[in-house]
């Protein structure tokens, strides 16, 4: 290590796992978005909490920036480490650390996976809720930072609703410890919710004690053909009416053509423009008929099936779930927009016509967490077309959606954080009197600005 910074992390903790090698600062100096080229000045693996705090205080010290890293499966470029950064990766803190049975609590490291702390959940009969497709490889401090949403968010809400209790350790060093898990805590601010969606742009999440709760009961699985824009939110709101909604999820007929390109089967022999897969307490089963046939005597539904199995269900979810695995090699631009749930209809429609006519040459793959009014537009860029035309093409459609969301009072970003990729467009959802309180509780946690600095602010 020729730098002298590193030299002098290495003798201060000789027992950090420290890595300028090639690949790994490519491949930790970066995220899904892959539009910037990593340029880390090297990738720290911390075993514990003293030393986060070390590396933190280090850095406070020499003046380099930190990008705390999980498993970067972000879309806003939020872990990108493109100027000498050091990344400083949780992923070799990944345990459990206590389960507590009556609070219904469990504490873990923030570099576990999703899939991890939901297996751990389910070992001890009950469930940690939320859920979405990079299960596997995203982990729980990236899932904070980002205050991660999902598919069930219309039944258990985003992760914030089950962050009990958080350490972190702030840009000085210190390291506080947040709520404690506490059900009730009425003695001030609630620095716990700070921290969650801030980005990593506060302090770095060392510990996270999550609510558990029970199992739902047996649910079933039913995929819908839906034949025009309009008939989507009327369905949902007589499946609201009738059925115990655990998700409601839709998507086109232009993402189905990409996924089962990729290997998902094909649910019909027709195509259809519009598609809902729903999940549902199967105590309604009977609802769920009634509810099918309502919507096919409406004309709001042309075709449909419910799952018989385990495996016809996860064959239904993977329509919904391969969609952004499948569109990957085309290094989609993406927009991860919502409104409020009343307003989505109208959107969807101004939405549509804007894309339609800004776009008349690509192909634009959306779907999205419609019970909740969050919706995903994938732009895929010509084989024949400069990645940065495409880019500036895309930033421009994206100057005249905010403009669209702005009006109907919705957001730039739904789930995946404003990171690098939004920062032009935070102004269109925070008044300048909320940016400037939030650039003030920036420098109050991280006064050196050395916590994943030009993110965000």
């Amino acid at each position: 290590m020729t730098d002298p910074r590193l030299s002098e992390l290495a003798r201060l903790l000789p027992d950090l796992k420290l890595s300028t090698d090639p690949g790994d600062l490519e491949h930790h100096g970066r995220d899904w978005t892959r539009r910037w080229t990593p340029a880390p000045l090297a990738v720290a693996f911390p075993a514990d909490i003293a030393q986060v705090q070390a590396i933190v205080r280090w850095a406070a010290q020499t003046g380099v920036a930190i990008v705390p890293s999980g498993g970067r499966t972000g879309l806003s470029g939020g872990a990108v480490a493109a100027h000498g950064e050091l990344v400083l990766s949780l992923d070799r803190m990944n345990k459990v650390l206590d389960f507590n049975p009556v609070d219904r609590t469990l504490t873990v490291q923030p570099g576990i996976a999703l899939e991890a702390v939901q297996q751990a959940a389910r070992d001890r009969g009950l469930i940690y809720p939320v859920d979405f497709a990079a299960r596997g490889s995203c982990q729980i401090g990236g899932n904070i930072a980002t205050n991660a949403g999902g598919i069930r968010v219309i039944r258990y809400g985003n992760t914030r609703q089950w962050v009990a209790g958080l350490k972190v350790v702030t840009g000085t060093g210190e390291l506080l410890d947040l709520n404690k898990g506490l059900v009730k805590n009425a003695s001030g601010y609630d620095l716990r919710h700070l921290v969650i969606g801030s980005e990593g742009t506060l302090g770095i999440v060392v510990e996270a004690t999550l609510w558990l709760t029970a199992p739902p009961p047996d649910t079933q699985v039913m995929l819908l053909a839906i034949p025009a824009m309009d008939a989507l939110m009327k369905v949902f709101a007589e499946a609201n009416h009738r059925l115990r909604l655990e998700a409601f999820e839709f998507f086109t007929d232009r993402a189905l053509a990409h996924v089962t390109a990729h290997g998902a089967q094909k649910p019909f022999a027709e195509d259809h423009p519009f598609y809902v897969v729903t999940e549902f307490d199967a105590a309604g089963e009977a609802d769920a008929l009634d509810f099918f046939e309502r919507c096919v005597e409406e004309g709001w539904v042309v075709d449909g099936v419910i799952a018989s199995s385990d495996a016809q269900a996860a064959a239904l979810w993977r329509l919904r779930e391969g969609i952004t695995e499948s569109l990957a090699r085309y290094k989609p631009y993406k927009n991860d927009v919502s409104v409020r749930i009343s307003v989505v209809p109208a959107f969807m429609e101004e939405m549509q016509r804007l894309l339609s006519a800004e776009y008349p040459h690509f192909d634009v793959v959306w779907f999205g967490h419609i019970g909740d009014g969050n919706l995903h537009i994938n732009v895929l860029k010509p084989d024949d077309l400069a990645n940065d035309t495409f880019v500036s093409q895309c930033e421009h459609v994206t100057s005249l959606l905010v403009e669209t969301l702005h009006r109907h009072e919705g957001s730039i970003s739904a789930e995946h954080g404003i990171g690098l990729v939004k920062k032009p467009w935070l102004g269109s959802v925070r008044s300048d009197a909320e940016i400037t309180l939030m650039r003030g509780i920036k420098a109050a946690w991280d006064p050196r600005n050395i916590m994943n600095p030009g993110k965000l602010l």
